[in-house]
């Protein structure tokens, strides 16, 4: 699926685009364990927009960041996703319903 795919499929906006193809999902806001845990290439879906994010999304070699919940980005975060080539996209759907309408 393509980041316009996933942004559509979430009700999203894409705010940072990127070419990649998520085949894979995670969700979950304990940065550590998203760390250990979440599969390389995946789209993330999380309540968390601090700069961090971008660490942990580079770290872990997830694709896309999807934020839920009509949280927005925090300063630096989206100028950091682009230096990095994470791609992320804001929805309003609550974190469960974005996750549902991507299976």
């Amino acid at each position: 699926m393509t980041v316009q795919e996933l942004a559509e499929k979430v009700g999203g906006k894409i705010i940072v685009n990127t070419d990649a193809d998520v085949a894979q999902y995670y969700a979950g806001d304990f940065l550590s364990r998203v760390m250990g845990n979440a599969p390389s290439g995946c789209a993330w879906f999380t309540v968390m927009a601090n700069l961090n994010v971008a660490g942990v999304a580079v770290l872990a070699e997830i694709a896309v960041i999807v934020l839920c919940e009509g949280v927005e980005p925090a300063d630096g975060l989206v100028d950091r996703c682009k230096e990095e080539g994470v791609a992320l996209i804001t929805t309003d759907r609550p974190l469960f319903d974005s996750c549902v309408s991507v299976v």
